[in-house]
C-alpha cells in the first residue's frame, strides 16, 4: 500500500505506515492567490493500492483537492483507493432542523462515496447516525479510541473521576471508565446556541475522591470545556485534566479552556496540534489489515 499524505498528515501516515508497513508519499497542495488549488500527486502509483491521508477539520476548504487527489490517482493507474480520514467532518447534520435546511451528512457521505473504494475514520460525531453504514455506499470502519483513552488515562491519571458533558456522551464516558476502573458522573447540559451553554452538576458528584478528567469527543467553540471546569472548580474539585477525541479547537478555544481553570488539555492526533498526546496510528493500522485482507465487515469496533 501507498499511503499519499495531505501535508500536515504526513506524520501521522509515517507513523500508521510503522505499523503497517507500506510506502508513505507527499501530495503537493499548491493555494493560487485566487483561493483555487493544485494538486500534484508524486510519482508512482500506476497499479498500486492507494491510502490518501487528510484531514477533514475544514471540509469546505479541502473537500475539493480531496476530490481531485483521488480521481487524479486513478487518471494515474492506481488500482483501489481509499481515504483515511481520521477526523470526520459534516456527520452532525443527520436531519431537517429547520425547513429549507440541507440534510448534509448523507450528502457529504455520497460526495466521498463516489470518489473512494473504502474509508477509515475514528470515533465520527454521530447523533442519530448509528452506524456509517447507513449513510455511505462504500465500506466504512470506525476506529474506536475508547480503549486507546482508557489506557492513557490508568497511566497517566490513575485517581481520576471522570466526567461526561452532557447524557449523549453517557454510554461512552461509562465505557472508558469501565476500561480504566475508575468511577464517572455526567454533567447536565443545556445549549441556546454555537457559543451559548449552561451545565450544572449532579448533586450527588463526588469530585473529593480523585483528579476530575473531563471527557468529551469534540471541542470546538470550547463552551462546553469552559462552563464544565468552572462548575468543576466551583464544586471544590481540582483543577480537572481535559480529554478530547478531536482538538478542532476552534478560535481560542484552546486558550479559553486553559484560562477557565483546566489543568491540562489532551487530544488524540486525529487533527495534528500541540496538544496531541494519544496516538491512533497503531488502531488504524488494524483498520487497515481488513482493508488489506478484503474482510471488511459492518462497522467493526477496533
Amino acid at each position: 500500500m501507498i499511503f499519499v499524505a495531505f501535508p500536515e498528515m504526513l506524520p501521522l501516515a509515517q507513523a500508521i505506515a510503522r505499523h503497517f508497513g507500506g510506502t508513505v508519499l507527499a501530495l503537493n497542495w499548491h493555494h493560487f492567490p485566487d483561493g483555487e488549488s493544485l494538486v500534484t500527486l508524486p510519482e508512482g502509483l500506476d497499479g498500486a493500492e492507494i491510502a490518501i491521508v487528510i484531514n477533514l477539520r475544514d471540509p469546505d476548504r479541502s473537500a475539493l483537492p480531496l476530490r481531485f487527489a483521488a480521481e487524479t490517482a486513478r487518471e494515474l493507474g492506481a488500482g483501489r483507493v481509499g481515504l483515511i480520514a481520521p477526523y470526520l467532518g459534516y456527520m452532525r447534520q443527520d436531519r431537517r432542523f429547520a425547513p429549507g435546511q440541507a440534510i448534509s451528512a448523507p450528502l457529504f457521505a455520497r460526495f466521498l462515496g463516489e470518489s473512494f473504494d473504502w474509508l477509515i475514520t475514528v470515533d465520527p460525531h454521530l447523533h442519530r447516525i448509528k452506524s456509517l453504514n447507513e449513510v455511505f455506499s462504500v465500506p466504512a470502519i470506525r476506529v474506536a479510541t475508547a480503549p486507546l483513552i482508557a489506557d492513557w488515562i490508568a497511566s497517566e491519571v490513575p485517581d481520576a473521576v471522570l466526567i461526561g458533558p452532557d447524557n449523549e456522551s453517557r454510554q461512552w464516558v461509562a465505557e472508558v471508565a469501565a476500561m480504566a476502573r475508575r468511577p464517572f458522573e455526567v454533567l447536565d447540559k443545556q445549549r441556546s446556541g454555537d457559543r451559548s451553554v449552561e451545565v450544572t452538576l449532579p448533586r450527588v458528584a463526588d469530585l473529593g475522591s480523585g483528579t476530575p478528567v473531563l471527557l468529551d469527543d469534540i471541542a470546538s467553540s470550547g463552551r462546553t470545556m469552559v462552563r464544565a471546569v468552572d462548575r468543576v472548580l466551583a464544586a471544590g474539585g481540582r483543577a480537572p485534566v481535559c480529554v478530547l477525541i478531536h482538538a478542532v479547537l476552534a478560535g481560542s478555544a484552546f486558550e479559553d479552556i486553559l484560562t477557565a481553570g483546566a489543568a491540562r488539555i489532551v487530544t488524540t492526533d486525529t487533527i495534528p496540534h500541540a496538544s496531541n498526546a494519544i496516538s491512533i496510528a497503531g488502531s488504524i493500522a488494524t483498520a487497515l489489515a481488513q482493508v488489506a485482507s478484503n474482510s471488511i465487515t459492518q462497522e467493526p469496533n477496533t
